[in-house]
């Protein structure tokens, strides 16, 4: 298939697919006279990339991923994904904070509107 058609089953341009292969994310890829010709292995390669970057991956992190069917390439990818994983639960802990400040807040400003007390630091000690 040509790029044209890689690009539109998965879901991205041929300028794309131009940048991947020129960072190397692409491997080898084959050609007829001057037309680029691509398989069904360049079809999963590009899901692949994209999926990454949905997730929060850079191109530059992705670099190499041509190499993934070597040891190397799997065990930099397996630390690429742990790393990925570890800043997902950070960002998840410092979310839930803010859910808790959010609550906290809510519930103050309901303690306000129940007693009909302006919003002042004082609204905060009433009891009702």
């Amino acid at each position: 298939m040509r790029i044209g058609e890689l690009a539109r089953l998965t879901g991205t341009t041929p300028k794309a697919i131009r940048l991947y292969e020129a960072r190397g994310l692409m491997g080898a890829v084959t050609r007829q006279g001057s037309y680029r010709q691509y398989g069904d292995e360049d079809v999963a390669r590009v899901q692949l990339i994209r999926k990454a970057q949905a997730l929060g991956f850079r191109l530059v992190q992705l670099d190499g991923l041509a190499q993934m069917h070597t040891p190397k390439g799997w065990s930099r990818m397996a630390a690429l994904l742990e790393t990925r994983r570890a800043t997902v639960a950070k960002e998840l802990l410092q979310l839930q904070q803010v859910a808790e400040q959010i609550a906290e807040l809510e519930a103050t400003l309901r303690k306000c509107d129940a007693v009909g007390a302006p919003l002042l630091p004082s609204c905060d000690a009433l009891t009702l």
